[in-house]
């Protein structure tokens, strides 16, 4: 870093400078949850099905976790202030790209091109935020900043678009994401001398191969997480040729890893067993994590709330996450247990998923969600800090930008894996209790006729006449039945998270390196673009 020259002009305020880098950082870590902030509208926007979405989502992080090795050559070369503008100007441009665009082949090239951008955009931001934090436990208070900020995206970024969604079509939220981008790039351009953060080292031997192997094999695990089920798995030869295209690569970009005198990540990395321990918690937790995405399905599918009701009702899951993260934090820098961190996060995400068990209804009020959707907030925030921090010291600090790529990787295939589970299970378990409950209806039932002349009352109540009536009353039986089994669905998939974290608290009582594991609280630059 430059000594000479100070990061930012003289006479900027400090509150200015560190509000102008959460202004860059919030779009940038909005954009990844974007595609996905509405599906439904997302599908009749591009005339595709939810699986393409969820596949675009899947893209960006494909692209963000193979560049994440090959960007830091790029910031520690270009200086700082010209980096950030070349990426924000190509970020701008694939944006307003995607804002025209209808097809679905040029919308999965343009995420992956933003997953790209992102990385250099978020390098930068993480590395000026640290260089704010003037203490010496810099690197716990900017991790707790940013995954408490990965952590809101979803919930964050579906809440700022549901009125959007509402009043325009779905492209426009590329749109409003270029509006916000604007504001805090030009400001940090004003605000910003010529630097560079990093020591400077020229672009040579840049390891493109790597890159060009990594890439297609993360799309092509995405691939198969997507649509593997679609496809009927090993039926379909598009699944079978998939998976021997990721062994494939697998096997070539380790060999040349292994062969290479500056590999793109250093295999040595595995030999340690916390680090292993590690990687096994963070994606843990992203299964974890991934269920509450049921929680939020309930409230649209089950209660009928519209996107802005639930996604104001999840502002107190954001409460409990900034919570969470400021309080881990604060442990952390205590040098309080890591073991007692883990258990009590983990603990209150088992809370949650223990109470949502019992709360999934046909009816419920609101208020009554509350208090489970800041636990499982608080959980999630106590949780995601402490583990990273964790990854990051079980190895050398020279290997810690390839540690740091590995659990990129992690992350990105267990929220796929979720991602995949769910789908899986929405439909085993959703097609075994609507047969069930289908099964024991009968016509001659005269519980069943009873429950057809509710719904005709209720809907001859309502304007229509007799026989329109007693058309439409078994739809709205069918739509019942589809309702309970999806709160079985629910109950079900909870149950086997509850069992997963339970398993997961036993493994960390009886793991005895943990506490050995020194954090490393003296370097102050991030360890990697982005994690």
């Amino acid at each position: 870093m430059s000594q000479a020259t100070p990061i930012f002009r003289s006479w900027i305020p400090e509150w200015l400078i560190r509000f102008t880098i959460f202004l860059v950082l919030l779009p940038t870590v909005m954009l990844f949850a974007l595609s996905t902030a509405n599906v439904s509208a997302a599908t009749g926007f591009y005339g595709a099905e939810p699986q393409d979405i969820q596949f675009s989502m899947l893209i960006y992080y494909a692209s963000l976790a193979s560049f994440t090795p090959l960007e830091k050559r790029f910031f520690s070369r270009i200086a700082t202030k010209e980096y950030f503008l070349i990426c924000m100007v190509l970020q701008v441009l694939v944006t307003f790209w995607c804002y025209h665009t209808r097809e679905l082949p040029v919308l999965f090239i343009c995420r992956f091109l933003q997953g790209i951008l992102n990385c250099g955009v978020t390098s930068i931001c993480l590395t000026l935020l640290f260089s704010r934090l003037t203490s010496e436990h810099a690197r716990e208070t900017g991790y707790a900043i940013f995954y408490g900020m990965i952590l809101c995206s979803g919930s964050l970024t579906s809440l700022v678009t549901a009125p959007l969604v509402d009043d325009y079509e779905y492209n426009v939220l590329y749109k409003m994401i270029i509006y916000t981008f604007v504001p805090g790039a030009v400001l940090l351009l004003l605000l910003m001398n010529k630097v560079h953060l990093a020591r400077r080292t020229p672009l040579y031997q840049l390891d493109w191969s790597s890159f060009l192997l990594y890439a297609p094999m993360l799309i092509l695990l995405g691939y198969i997480m997507i649509y593997g089920q679609q496809y009927y798995w090993l039926q379909d030869a598009r699944i079978v040729w998939s998976i021997a295209g990721i062994v494939f690569l697998t096997i070539f970009f380790v060999i040349r890893q292994f062969s290479r005198k500056r590999p793109f990540i250093h295999m040595e990395v595995f030999k340690s067993r916390p680090f292993l321990f590690g990687l096994l918690l963070l994606g843990c937790l992203y299964l974890i994590r991934g269920s509450f995405n049921i929680t939020t399905s309930y409230f649209s599918t089950v209660l009928g709330m519209d996107p802005l009701n639930t996604y104001e009702l999840l502002t107190y899951n954001i409460v409990g996450i900034l919570i969470g993260a400021t309080i881990s934090a604060r442990l952390v820098i205590k040098k309080r247990p890591l073991q007692f961190i883990w258990l009590v996060g983990f603990f209150l995400l088992l809370v949650f998923h223990s109470s949502m068990y019992f709360l999934f209804a046909s009816e419920a009020d609101k208020i009554t969600f509350i208090l489970p959707l800041i636990i499982q907030g608080l959980g999630a925030g106590m949780l995601m800090t402490p583990i990273i921090l964790f990854i990051i010291s079980s190895v050398p600090e020279s290997m810690s930008p390839s540690a740091s790529a590995v659990g990129v990787f992690i992350r990105y295939a267990f929220f796929g894996l979720s991602t995949a589970l769910i789908n899986y299970f929405s439909l085993f378990f959703s097609k075994i209790h609507a047969m069930r409950m289908s099964d024991g209806i009968s016509r001659v039932d005269n519980g069943l006729a009873e429950r057809l002349n509710t719904y005709q009352l209720a809907l001859q109540s309502r304007g229509l006449i007799p026989d329109q009536a007693a058309k439409l009353a078994p739809g709205l039986l069918e739509k019942a039945i589809q309702k309970q089994a999806f709160l079985k669905y629910a109950m079900d998939y909870y149950e086997l998270v509850g069992i997963l974290i339970l398993v997961v608290m036993l493994l960390i009582v009886m793991t005895p390196y943990i506490n050995r594991t020194i954090i490393n609280v003296k370097y102050k630059q991030p360890a990697a673009a982005t994690f």
